[in-house]
């Protein structure tokens, strides 16, 4: 069943791919009418100059959108121009396509029957249409956006928009973003007319000869940039690479005959600058302290004068004696006692004198 659309509906399209063909009459005297269609991302703009698909670049380079050549129907009333869009493996950042037509030789209200019909793809002849939108009130514009083909929610949807450009197809494209260059004469790459095989080089062309089609256009090429290395960098020599690795750092240079420093003094003997070596306690015992004298009978004790003694180690296992002498108190002098009087014990009678 097909929808007939007024201008602002809109309809979901439950098809992946869609044929969408501007048909008008074959109108003696009547413009040239050509189909053509602009892939948008998200800003509403072309991503680049590939994005705008017409009979002079009639495929995109995804190959998903393509400019099929025009035709006439079988009985001469009508004339068709078709775009075709795989919609289902766009990628992503693809939200609208743009379904345009622009005049050629007059504007669109001297076009009669002109609307826009929209097929499923995969279907072939003789399938009724989804959609169609009819533009009779054609205004004094040149070119028109007739639909769009838009995202919604992951699906895609088709609009009836039917605005016109009064600036003509130049118009319409700079409008969404494409650089076009306007040319007075003609050149490589302009549209100087139909293609080969199309239905339109036998209609008869309005134009005076020799005038070049108003309106015509070319996309301005990218011009390739060269790159020119900075004045200051260095030009590696041929064969050799750019990049150089430093060298390795060198180790520190010894002189041949100067000999090793000595680590300890030669066995048996000290050496220039060594202490030598203090004479060791038994194992596990402290060293012996000599013996105090003993006083005499009467006479105070006499002081024992500490002799020099070499330091020693302490045996394994105890710790370190303190050597260091211990300053001793005076002792004081005791007066000698009294010497008492020597008598001799009383005799017994028997030792008497008679």
């Amino acid at each position: 069943m097909t929808h007939v659309m007024a201008k602002g509906a809109n309809i979901a399209l439950p098809v992946a791919a869609v044929r969408a063909v501007l048909r008008w009459s074959a109108t003696p005297g009547a413009p040239d009418v050509d189909a053509s269609a602009l892939l948008l991302g998200p800003a509403g703009k072309v991503r680049s100059d590939a994005d705008f698909v017409f009979y002079n670049q009639p495929r995109h380079p995804s190959g998903l959108v393509r400019h099929l050549p025009k035709q006439q129907t079988a009985d001469g009333s009508e004339i068709t121009d078709t775009v075709e869009a795989e919609l289902g493996k766009l990628p992503a950042d693809v939200e609208r396509v743009v379904l345009a037509g622009s005049s050629e030789g007059g504007t669109f209200r001297t076009v009669s029957g002109l609307r826009l019909l929209l097929f499923d793809a995969a279907a072939g002849d003789g399938v009724p249409a989804l959609a169609e939108f009819a533009m009779a009130d054609g205004d004094e514009v040149t070119a028109l956006v007739a639909g769009e083909l838009y995202r919604r929610a992951g699906a895609w949807k088709f609009r009836a928009v039917g605005q016109g450009y009064a600036s003509g197809l130049i118009g319409l494209a700079t409008d969404f973003g494409i650089t076009v260059e306007d040319e007075g004469s003609t050149q490589a790459g302009t549209a100087a007319g139909p293609p080969a095989g199309d239905p339109r080089a036998a209609l008869p062309d309005p134009r005076p000869a020799g005038r070049p089609e108003p309106g015509t256009f070319t996309l301005a090429p990218a011009v390739p940039q060269a790159s020119v290395p900075p004045a200051s960098a260095p030009q590696a020599p041929t064969g050799v690479p750019a990049t150089v690795p430093p060298p390795p750092p060198k180790p520190p240079t010894v002189p041949p005959n100067l000999p090793p420093a000595p680590t300890a003094p030669p066995a048996g003997r000290p050496g220039y600058g060594y202490p030598p070596p203090a004479p060791r306690p038994g194992y596990g015992y402290p060293p012996q302290q000599p013996p105090a004298p003993a006083p005499g009978y009467g006479y105070p004790p006499q002081q024992h004068q500490p002799q020099h003694q070499p330091q020693q180690q302490p045996g394994y296992g105890y710790p370190p004696p303190n050597t260091a002498p211990q300053a001793q108190p005076p002792v004081p002098q005791q007066p000698a006692p009294p010497a008492e009087e020597f008598a001799l014990p009383p005799q017994g009678p028997q030792f008497q004198p008679r």
